[in-house]
């Protein structure tokens, strides 16, 4: 079965918005699609991210701790290697989770701190939230992937709706 690091960004994207890709994918855990990679210290981020000032206030406690209840579920790594590098410090346990727990994807959201750039660890591969639900839970095949991974999404909405004027204008000609 695929094994998957969710980076805590995307776990509290699916508490906060309920209709994006990170909650589609944490549904698709919760549906035993995949099996979720996690550890100890994500677990402990996860909590300590929950009370931040700026979380507080779209996070409800007793659905932050539902989530850390049910990831307790998935494989929860208690050690981790070290040396594991990464443009920002605080993301290279991502990679230490991804390479000791033999992940086939770590899904990220966070474009600034390198990990998409970076693309792959080991065979891991790095992708946002919106690529793998595209590639990995709806079926298609990794040609679109590139697409999701190289447009930002401010762009993509903008293509898809000249797509839709052009398209409109071309079925009423």
């Amino acid at each position: 079965m695929m094994r998957v690091v969710l980076d805590t960004n995307v776990l509290l994207s699916a508490l906060i918005s309920p209709h994006g890709a990170p909650d589609a994918i944490y549904r698709a855990w919760r549906a035993a699609r995949f099996v979720i990679v996690t550890s100890v210290a994500q677990l402990d981020e996860l909590r300590l991210a929950s009370r931040y000032p700026k979380f507080k206030a779209v996070l409800q406690p007793h659905r932050v701790g539902a989530m850390v209840n049910n990831l307790q579920r998935a494989v929860v790594l208690e050690r981790l290697p070290s040396g594991m590098e990464a443009d920002d410090p605080f993301d290279a346990f991502l990679l230490a989770m991804a390479v000791a727990g033999g992940a086939d994807f770590l899904v990220t959201g966070d474009h600034r701190a390198g990990l998409l750039r970076r693309g792959h660890i080991d065979h891991t591969r790095i992708v946002t939230p919106a690529a793998f639900c595209a590639e990995a839970l709806s079926g298609r095949k990794p040609e679109s992937r590139k697409f999701l991974d190289i447009v930002p999404r401010q762009q993509h909405k903008r293509m898809h709706a000249d797509f839709e004027k052009y398209s409109g204008t071309m079925a009423t000609a």
